[in-house]
């Protein structure tokens, strides 16, 4: 169970591993992102992974993903959370053939001159999450206004109850 913990949580971070937009040192002037504006960024938006996406709903800052990759089928509800530090977490119920589990990923998100960086808590490395001049790699753009995940999720959540009632 603890491998499909990883990497359901690696696929929420792989973005910030993966992007060639890395820089070692925030600029001087990056400020802490208010949480109006991490709300603004992701409300009512799909985050796009490689193997799978997530929801986050502005109503009850409602949280829904699904993955589907190396280790199998898994989903997730919960809510996603916007701290005063420029914060943004998904704090979630995990399910996969392998159990059930909790799971909080958060970022951290800092702006200047109209870039916004972003890197995984804890430990992670700052990388620009959208340039001030849009680039079409950059991984902001793989928040789209798109429903991704509900009709995914049901199709997974299916597939693994069938799976479950097979099972006993």
């Amino acid at each position: 169970m603890l491998t499909a913990v990883a990497w359901a949580v690696s696929c929420i971070a792989a973005p910030a591993f993966a992007s060639s937009s890395q820089v070692s040192v925030l600029p001087d002037g990056a400020r802490r992102m208010t949480a109006g504006e991490i709300y603004d960024l992701y409300r009512d938006k799909s985050w796009q992974w490689d193997s799978g996406a997530g929801r986050m709903v502005g109503a009850d800052r409602q949280f829904s993903a699904w993955t589907d990759g190396e280790t199998g089928k898994s989903w997730a509800e919960g809510r996603w959370i916007i701290t005063e530090t420029g914060w943004m977490c998904l704090n979630a119920t995990w399910h996969s053939e392998q159990g059930v589990f909790l799971a909080k990923t958060c970022f951290s998100h800092r702006i200047d001159n109209g870039t916004i960086y972003q890197k995984r808590e804890p430990g992670g490395e700052w990388y620009a999450f959208r340039n001030a001049e849009v680039h079409q790699d950059d991984e902001a753009s793989k928040l789209v206004s798109t429903d991704l995940v509900s009709r995914q999720l049901d199709a997974i959540k299916a597939a693994l109850g069938a799976a479950q009632q097979s099972e006993q």
